[in-house]
């Protein structure tokens, strides 16, 4: 198994960071242009990954439906942090710290609009680490 980790700026607002970019060079840097499966692992307890369509305002949405289903003034009972964090810690309950993707002769198996995408809405920490891990098939 190849493995490696990828470190990521998300910022001070809730995002929704495109990773395909990094899942592709990742597995570009592997010899033979092999099958297997891409797993996509966030090793925090306040981020989750989506596989969804980006820049038509799709992650937007997410956004805004997460903070209706989670609002922050809901009176969460894990209160460290800012205002409102205790949401935070729920968000892998709803979109999972883990993907796994196909990938044929070298290439991530995305339809046509799917982007893989970590879902950020800790404004606590603006620095993550994504592990990407490559199983030959």
């Amino acid at each position: 198994m190849r493995s490696e980790v990828v470190d990521v700026q998300t910022g001070p607002e809730e995002s929704v960071y495109d990773l395909t970019g990094d899942c592709e060079r990742f597995l570009a840097g592997i010899p033979g242009r092999p099958d297997g499966l891409l797993h996509v692992f966030v090793p925090h307890a306040t981020a989750g990954l989506a596989t969804i369509e980006t820049g038509s305002g799709s992650d937007d949405d997410l956004l805004q439906v997460l903070q209706r289903v989670l609002p922050p003034e809901l009176g969460w009972r894990h209160r460290h942090g800012s205002p409102g964090h205790g949401r935070d810690h729920v968000v892998p309950a709803f979109l999972p710290p883990y993907a796994v993707l196909p990938v044929l002769s070298g290439v991530l198996e995305l339809g046509t609009w799917q982007r893989l995408c970590l879902v950020d809405t800790n404004r606590d920490n603006p620095r993550r680490k994504v592990r990407l891990s490559f199983v030959d098939g």
